[in-house]
């Protein structure tokens, strides 16, 4: 055994092991980025249940409000703030002790870093490691608070009002809140007490600490008890204003999606009828049991996972951009947004050089190696793809959900795509993720490691082997099961097509669907 092979299986693969784990169990803790977006998804839907039509006797418009967002959004966002408030808890709990762990431990702790596109990894001081888990601490108190604020304003606007003072009340004893909240706690505890009580700062306080419907809803509740008709006739002007778009928002995050879904679940309904009745002449079938010819054997896989995957993106290009005098972005989201653009085209020529060296002496290669046909019917087979992915994957989600209850870890960079209200920012998000990550990521686990593991396993095996490998190297646990649901329909719509702008099309629709809703959501 050569001295490479040895370096290569003995010591760089049990390391990249050591830390993929490591991450992973990392993120265990972690909360998921899914509890974020229900909230924005909830925020507007209780904006858009304001919304009244010109014409109030039209049915049909009032059906299609109620089809949007059900007979009781206000209990339904009860719920779903409740839910988040004990999730929120429960984290802060997790933060506390490993803040308690840091102390006693002060030695230097690795923290275990996550894939491109996403921030790069470091490596923090016990102390550094203090300071960010003492900003994240501050963090979810503020949350915790912003949270208790909104559900007193829902519990208040159900009849509950006993219940929404003691809410307001317990917040205002806890001493680990900014004052202003304590403050604006008060005002909403004195508007809806009986009888009221009326704050000097009371409209001062609400406009500073609560936006959307929370803030128009207690704007109401305050200009009604002081009589000023004019202020709230523009408020409730807005309002309305507000809702309407909030029913557009609704409307084009869960119209196209559902509608795509529909037609991926008729589409898998007739894919499998064909294939109960035509057997091997059926589209599914169609080379599902051809393997490529494969040159190559287990030594070149780990090599170009190893070193041009893990190193390559978890530490070397990590580590030359730490060294070059270049300033962390912080503040600026579009530099934000072009570091990790940066960050992820770095990674991503680093590891197809280490492909390309990798399988050079094996030039030229078998038919059916890294194809690219754009005189086909990969369109059909991408956005096939995408539409049948839609309803397997949500179902899978469902599941995923019950099983992390809003822990496991997400990706960062959908919190800053969320979050994010800027063009130019919005646009290099969707190179990296809609152009960028379909390219890098289907020539390296479509093109590259399934076709490499029908040496060794049947075709399906490899669909199943490859699409939980793209899972894991997504390093958070949440994750896994969407993402190897997701791989699964790629790994089949590339086998299938035999070409790889087909998973191309597909990852691409499916990262711009997401950035698409991130964008309306977060435009609230």
């Amino acid at each position: 055994m050569t001295l490479k092979r040895l370096v290569l299986i003995f010591v760089l693969t049990p390391i990249a092991v050591l830390l993929a784990v490591s991450a992973l169990f990392g993120s265990w803790q972690e909360p998921q980025f899914q509890s974020r977006l229900e909230l924005y998804q909830t925020n507007i839907a209780l904006q858009a249940q304001a919304w009244q039509s010109e014409d109030s006797s039209n049915r049909n418009l009032q059906a299609i409000q109620e089809a949007i967002l059900g007979d009781q959004p206000l209990e339904g966002a009860t719920k779903q703030y409740e839910e988040a408030r004990q999730s929120v808890e429960a984290n802060l709990d997790k933060v506390n002790n490993k803040l308690g762990q840091l102390r006693s431990q002060p030695e230097i702790t690795p923290i275990p870093p996550k894939p491109l596109p996403e921030v790069p990894p470091t490596t923090k001081t016990s102390k550094q490691g203090q300071q960010q888990l003492q900003q994240s601490l501050k963090q979810l108190q503020k949350l915790l608070a912003e949270l208790d604020l909104r559900l007193g304003i829902l519990q208040a606007q159900q009849g509950q009002t006993d219940t929404a003072l003691k809410t307001w009340s317990e917040l205002q004893q806890r001493s680990d809140i900014n004052p202003e909240f304590g403050e604006t706690a008060a005002v909403l505890s004195g508007l809806w007490s009986n009888p009221p009580r009326l704050l000097q700062n009371s409209q001062e306080q609400i406009q500073k600490n609560l936006e959307g419907w929370f803030r128009s809803t207690a704007l109401v509740q305050l200009y009604q008890l002081q009589q000023r008709q004019d202020a709230l006739s523009v408020v409730k002007a807005a309002q309305q204003e507000s809702a309407t778009q909030a029913v557009i928002k609704l409307a084009v995050i869960g119209t196209i999606p559902t509608l795509a879904a529909l037609n991926g679940l008729i589409l898998l309904i007739f894919l499998f009828a064909q294939r109960l009745l035509k057997g091997k002449a059926s589209l599914l079938a169609q080379n599902a049991d051809v393997p490529w010819s494969t040159p190559w054997d287990g030594e070149t896989i780990l090599q170009v996972f190893i070193v041009g995957f893990f190193f390559m993106g978890q530490i070397f290009v990590p580590l030359l951009l730490s060294l070059l005098p270049i300033p962390r972005p912080v503040g600026d989201v579009r530099l934000q947004a072009f570091y990790v653009l940066v960050s992820y085209l770095l990674v991503a020529s680093g590891a197809l050089l280490v492909l390309y060296f990798s399988l050079k002496r094996f030039f030229p290669l078998p038919e059916f190696w890294f194809r690219f046909r754009f005189q086909d019917n990969w369109f059909l087979w991408g956005l096939g793809g995408y539409c049948a992915a839609l309803p397997i994957v949500v179902v899978v989600s469902l599941i995923n959900q019950q099983l992390w209850q809003g822990q496991g870890g997400s990706n960062p960079l959908l919190q800053l795509a969320l979050e994010s209200q800027d063009g130019v920012a919005l646009g290099i998000f969707f190179s990296t993720a809609a152009i960028a990550a379909p390219f890098f990521e289907e020539i390296l686990f479509r093109g590259f490691l399934l076709p490499s593991l029908t040496r060794y396993l049947p075709v399906w095996g490899a669909i199943l082997t490859s699409s939980l490998l793209f899972a894991i190297a997504h390093l958070s646990l949440s994750e896994i099961l969407p993402l190897t649901a997701l791989g699964i329909v790629l790994g089949v719509v590339y086998t299938r097509s035999r070409n790889l702008l087909a998973p191309m099309l597909l990852h691409s629709l499916w990262n711009s669907g997401t950035l698409l809703s991130l964008f309306v959501l977060g435009s609230n």
